[in-house]
């Protein structure tokens, strides 16, 4: 998968993985894991986030997921620009709240 002409991106990894066995449950927790060590972060229940200084990086994360895909389950991975991630609506109950913001630090790997 090749993310295409923007510079700061996010990826957005969303997952629905069997929990019916000990099996299954260990794999989803062993994705889970990994995907806590590449720098995600839980944006909702199967759904994690990534910010991605440069096209390059995100392809490099999506990368890594594909390499670590359980055997059983879907996996979905969505790229979105920091200007499509500052347009998302997030609600709680009646009240509207902001999206967190894109993270300021640089990114080394």
């Amino acid at each position: 998968m090749q993310v295409t002409g923007y510079r700061s991106m996010w990826v957005v990894t969303m997952f629905d993985l069997p929990v019916d066995t000990k099996q299954a449950r260990r794999q989803y927790t062993l994705f889970r894991k990994f995907l806590l060590r590449d720098g995600f972060t839980m944006m909702q229940f199967s759904v994690y986030i990534r910010h991605c200084a440069s096209r390059e990086s995100a392809d490099v994360h999506i990368h890594r997921i594909q390499k670590n895909i359980p055997p059983d389950g879907e996996i979905r991975i969505l790229t979105i620009t920091d200007k499509q991630y500052e347009r998302m609506r997030v609600f709680w109950g009646k009240r509207r709240k902001p999206p967190e913001p894109a993270p300021k630090q640089l990114e080394f790997f």
